[in-house]
């Protein structure tokens, strides 16, 4: 099951290294500021593809937000 607060608070300091504001977060995602704070107060989750733009924005992988592993790296695929 996933954990919105383990996700609310990676989020949260993901944003805070990057030095950005919730303001630039919600119009990154189209979200409200509100929204923003839900999310990383571990209230309320996120759609995949918020999940998506979140990873690319700060580089991550999905398996890090979600709580699946420690390691932020993201996984990068070989070329075909």
């Amino acid at each position: 099951m996933l954990d919105l607060t383990l996700f609310g608070q990676r989020l949260l300091s993901l944003r805070k290294q990057a030095r950005e504001k919730q303001p630039a977060l919600a119009e990154l995602l189209e979200l409200s500021v509100s929204q923003i704070s839900e999310i990383e107060r571990g209230h309320k989750g996120t759609t995949l593809s918020s999940l998506k733009l979140l990873c690319q924005h700060y580089n991550v992988s999905a398996d890090y937000l979600l709580g699946l592993t420690d390691d932020p790296t993201p996984y990068k695929r070989n070329p075909e």
